[in-house]
């Protein structure tokens, strides 16, 4: 089988983005990130995401953003928003796709993979700039000047399947696909259980998306005012 490495955080747009790859017959690597975010429960739902979708692989890599900071996600100090905000959110953590597609590249060498998937979206997002249809161009751009896979005639490519989609459109799509969203963690801010806040914008985000989509929303919401 053709393999692919799969960015995976165990959030509902990378599941989705996983059972898609799966879903066009690729051995799915997938690679987490414990970059000190402000909880584990996400980690632990990309394992059983992978586990479930029947991933080949799945590897999870301790890099400490917390030296840096400058992040709700990884500056305690810095209080995780519960009101929409302008601009680019305090939860944007500088250069993480960045740094999580270079580490996906260099496994991907390793592998042979020419294909890696990101569940990066531009529609209903929180307005990260490294989530951008451009940004993306550019990093496979890159990825194929500075390795030796491309120079050698095997180019990367960096899928980014739901970048296009709506939230609603993602879930629907990724039901079809058989995908289990209770496995899934999204809260910025969910407990040691994976108990949702309810009430940051990745929350309002996803339950917005699976009312839009007519689709129960089997998250556990601390705040039962999302649920409701």
């Amino acid at each position: 089988m053709k393999k692919a490495v799969i960015l995976l955080s165990g959030g509902l747009d990378s599941a989705t983005a996983l059972a898609i790859a799966r879903s066009e017959g690729f051995a799915c690597h997938c690679l987490s990130l414990d970059y000190g975010q402000r909880h584990s429960s996400e980690l632990e739902a990309a394992q059983r995401v992978a586990a479930a979708l029947g991933a080949s692989e799945h590897r999870t890599i301790k890099l400490e953003l917390t030296a840096f900071g400058g992040s709700a996600l990884t500056d305690r100090e810095i209080a995780v928003p519960t009101q929409p905000s302008e601009g680019i959110p305090v939860t944007y953590v500088p250069a993480r796709n960045t740094i999580m597609l270079s580490l996906a590249l260099a496994w991907a060498e390793v592998l042979g993979s020419r294909d890696i998937f990101i569940g990066a979206n531009a529609v209903d997002y929180s307005g990260y700039p490294d989530c951008r249809p451009e940004y993306l161009e550019a990093f496979e751009k890159m990825a194929n000047l500075a390795t030796k896979s491309a120079v050698e005639g095997r180019a990367i490519h960096i899928r980014a399947p739901l970048v296009a989609l709506s939230k609603a459109e993602i879930i629907r799509r990724g039901t079809a696909l058989g995908v289990d969203y209770s496995l899934t963690v999204s809260c910025y801010q969910a407990d040691e259980n994976g108990v949702a806040c309810g009430r940051c914008d990745s929350c309002r985000l996803r339950h917005q998306g699976f009312v839009s989509a007519e689709i129960s929303d089997p998250t556990r919401y601390l705040h039962p005012d999302l649920s409701e």
